[in-house]
């Protein structure tokens, strides 16, 4: 990317029609889902991590998997089970045949990693994870190991059958730029999965973006100028979260018990820039910021047992903020 203004504006044009490209690439195998496919690119573009919660046989990973393909990508899966040890997922150290030892790469080593059920895993095998979404490489007996670039984490979390889980914590959940829902599919949009899922429909996907075009996507978010009064709006949307702070609203209050750190705030002027840039504008306004917070701030928010007690949901927190 050329530091120069014209360039950046062309830039921006691109990465629009490139997201739309993604998009109708993507809807050949995904029918519907939209949101869902708009806020995993869009955090793919902010180089951050999502969370897909939704219950089995939405699709979560052939999603993932086809998102991979159209971005030519390299791509894998982790079965997630209480078993799995850290050096799993990370690698480990092995004796090759000169008795010398050698750093065997574990399923981490990808650029789009789907972590599926990463609440059926122990605690000491998330964190492994975790550390390396935070810092995009692995230590492994004192030696650091270099992610490859892009790298993106999906995590997949199943909101039934909470039994034998190991739900993820606050601190661990913040790692997480979105927080996805995934529904049903409309009645006419199932009658089209379950035509093309049980004939011998074929589809074939052409690549849209490579590894080097993303990363370059990726630094022209960070680029992209954002207003004064919008960044603050941003930041004022998190710190209204905070209980008994001087922002906070008297729902706040109320019906919860923790709100949104720092990151909240980092992650909706990102996502904000990212959903302006793909919708052909050049700078975000105040819709852009409520187009996303929803997603960022959906986990970050911890009802209290008054807010349970009376079915408020996070989602009717975070629209009475706006």
């Amino acid at each position: 990317m050329s530091q120069s203004n014209i360039s950046d504006v062309q830039a921006v044009d691109n990465l629009s029609s490139a997201y739309k490209a993604l998009k109708n690439e993507i809807g050949k195998v995904i029918v519907g889902q939209d949101d869902v496919v708009k806020s995993v690119l869009i955090s793919l573009f902010s180089n951050g991590h999502s969370l897909l919660v939704g219950v089995p046989g939405l699709a979560k990973t052939l999603l993932v998997s086809t998102i991979a393909d159209v971005l030519d990508l390299s791509f894998k899966r982790i079965q997630f089970t209480p078993d799995l040890m850290p050096s799993d997922i990370t690698g480990s150290e092995i004796l090759d045949e000169n008795r010398h030892f050698k750093f065997n790469k574990g399923p981490l080593f990808t650029n789009i990693l789907l972590a599926d059920e990463i609440n059926r895993t122990p605690p000491k095998t998330q964190a492994a994870l975790l550390e390396a979404m935070q810092e995009r490489s692995v230590t492994v007996s004192g030696t650091r190991h270099v992610l490859s670039k892009p790298f993106f984490v999906l995590a997949t979390q199943n909101p039934i059958e909470q039994e034998g889980t190991y739900p993820l914590p606050e601190a661990q959940l913040d790692r997480f730029m979105f927080n996805i829902p995934l529904d049903y599919p409309s009645y006419e949009e199932e009658v089209l999965v379950v035509k093309n899922t049980t004939s011998d429909y074929k589809y074939t996907l052409n690549h849209i973006l490579n590894a080097e075009e993303i990363l370059g996507y990726q630094s022209l978010v960070r680029k992209i100028p954002i207003a004064d009064n919008v960044l603050e709006y941003a930041v004022s949307l998190a710190s209204k979260t905070r209980p008994n702070t001087k922002h906070a609203t008297p729902e706040i209050n109320n019906f919860i018990s923790w709100g949104a750190g720092p990151r909240a705030s980092q992650y909706l002027v990102l996502g904000a820039k990212c959903h302006a840039a793909i919708h052909g504008k050049y700078s975000p306004d105040k819709e852009d910021v409520q187009a996303i917070a929803e997603y960022v701030l959906r986990h970050r928010i911890v009802r209290n047992y008054k807010a349970e007690a009376e079915g408020i949901t996070e989602l009717d927190i975070i629209k009475n903020l706006f």
